[in-house]
């Protein structure tokens, strides 16, 4: 289950998640002073003024393909991962688009308002993005290239199969990298590519 409310005389805003089905749910609490975290026995604490980076990315998983992950890095801290789904049960997970988006866009403001210098990323680690797309450009030329043999040997069938993995592949991965290509944002402008849709 997940909560994301604004309190009028605390200005709290909270967002709850369970990353595992079995594993213990995350609760987060944006205050005036910074955001505070706990899962099961573990807490803490990270002044806006010591959050020095933040990344949004899309992440799907085979169970949820709309999932969307906001990670942040403060000192002294873990790094804190934000995910737009929760575990409902051993066999589903739902989707939390509106609480996740409000408490994202609201920690963007308190973080942006802190005077710290802060670094806005989107997407995957370039040194991940960039191997990543150039084997899904070689993969995508080497089933075209099978594909035209195909065609001239006269192997149609071959052929056909051939072009259907190479569409359904281009249609999934395409998505993935558009949305997780490496930039910066700024707080006042999330990208919607790694949001949930309004």
């Amino acid at each position: 289950m997940t909560e994301a409310q604004s309190d009028s005389a605390a200005s709290a805003v909270t967002y709850t998640y369970r990353p595992t089905a079995l594993g213990a749910a995350r609760h987060f609490t944006l205050s005036d002073e910074g955001i505070d975290w706990d899962s099961g026995p573990v807490s803490g604490h990270v002044p806006y003024r010591q959050v020095r980076r933040l990344r949004m990315s899309f992440k799907p998983v085979s169970m949820q393909s709309r999932r969307f992950i906001t990670e942040l890095w403060g000192e002294g801290a873990p790094r804190l991962k934000i995910i737009s789904t929760s575990w409902k049960s051993m066999f589903e997970q739902e989707r939390q688009d509106r609480s996740y988006s409000v408490f994202v866009r609201e920690l963007h403001r308190r973080v942006s308002q802190s005077a710290s210098p802060v670094r806005f990323e989107r997407g995957t680690s370039p040194w991940i993005y960039w191997p990543g797309f150039a084997l899904f450009v070689a993969v995508a030329l080497g089933v075209a290239g099978g594909a035209v043999q195909a065609l001239h040997a006269g192997a149609y069938a071959g052929a056909a199969f051939a072009g259907a993995f190479l569409a359904l592949y281009l249609w999934q991965i395409e998505s993935f990298l558009r949305r997780n290509r490496p930039g910066v944002y700024s707080p006042e402008a999330l990208p919607k590519d790694v949001m949930p849709p309004p």
